[in-house]
């Protein structure tokens, strides 16, 4: 019998990754292309380039190729059968699966699903939420979104929104930039920190070229007064954000990924004890907060699981 394998790309606004996976859930091959300014059908053509980079592997092996799971960062309209992706130039009300669909035979099942899902799931499938039937998967990135685990199903909402946790109001003072990304976004992601250490800078009239969300981790270790003043600052943040999510959902895991955990690691009692003082007090004491098991490929695992999943309910 010839072995089963399945294609899974994690779409993001920057790169593809793209990845083979085995029979066995392992992944065999993997590459990654950045978009570079593309957009809309042009993004599709560099997932059209993996798919057959990625056939003539498997072809060389005489697998088969049981079905192609795609993380999208935005929205899947499961109705009208398109996607939005806020990041990519052309993804409004896109039909991502009919143009994807050119580049595999007809008998292979496109499955896309946000990338907020197909963190939680690839934790689920092979990573730290193994066992887990209530887990949170806390992306910090560029963006913050979550991937929602509760009694074994993905919250997903009315339109595919649930997890969007980047617009979580944690603050009393609303400013005008919420409304792009969100209160929580806006202070405690990748770009927010880089963003809140830029005007902090600025103001006290220190250099602002070389300050990245990296540097100001870098400096905080060196005990830089505003460094320590900005990432103290997305602490309280990511420990309110911790107590809300504790409180609402009760989950076993709070499970930390993305680019900013990452260094952010580092932190994790420290948002814990933050937390402590706003959640309930006894979910508090249940949860564990832990790191991302499969780090960068979370998504990759999510959209591979996708197919399993699929191939196990027919």
């Amino acid at each position: 019998m010839k072995e089963s394998t399945c294609f899974a790309f994690d779409v993001g606004g920057t790169k593809i990754a793209g990845a083979v996976f085995n029979a066995s859930g392992q992944i065999v091959c993997r590459e990654t292309l950045l978009i570079d300014h593309r957009q809309g059908t042009e993004v599709v053509a560099l997932i059209g380039q993996l798919i057959d980079q990625f056939t003539t592997f498997i072809n060389n092996r005489s697998w088969v190729l049981q079905g192609v799971g795609v993380a999208i960062p935005g929205i899947v309209y499961r109705q009208n059968r398109t996607v939005w992706a806020p990041n990519i130039n052309g993804w409004e009300q896109f039909p991502l699966e009919e143009n994807l669909r050119s580049y595999l035979p007809a008998q292979v099942p496109i499955i896309i699903d946000n990338d907020r899902a197909c963190y939680i799931l690839g934790e689920m499938w092979q990573g730290a939420a193994q066992g887990c039937s209530h887990a949170i998967y806390l992306g910090v990135g560029t963006g913050i979104g979550a991937g929602i685990l509760i009694d074994n199903v993905v919250l997903r909402g009315q339109n595919d929104i649930a997890g969007a946790i980047g617009w979580m109001a944690l603050t009393d003072q609303y400013l005008p930039q919420y409304g792009e990304h969100g209160c929580f976004e806006h202070h405690a992601s990748g770009s927010g920190i880089a963003r809140m250490a830029i005007q902090a800078f600025a103001q006290s009239g220190r250099p602002t070229e070389a300050i990245s969300t990296a540097s100001v981790f870098e400096m905080y270790q060196q005990q830089d007064p505003i460094a320590q003043q900005i990432l103290d600052q997305a602490i309280k943040f990511w420990g309110m954000a911790v107590a809300n999510l504790v409180s609402l959902f009760n989950p076993e895991k709070i499970i930390f990924g993305g680019g900013v955990f990452g260094p952010g690691l580092d932190f994790l009692e420290e948002i814990y004890q933050q937390a402590t003082g706003w959640a309930q007090p006894i979910s508090i004491k249940q949860v564990k907060l832990v790191k991302s098991s499969l780090a960068e490929e979370a998504g990759l695992y999510g959209a591979g699981y996708l197919v399993k999943d699929l191939a196990d309910q027919s």
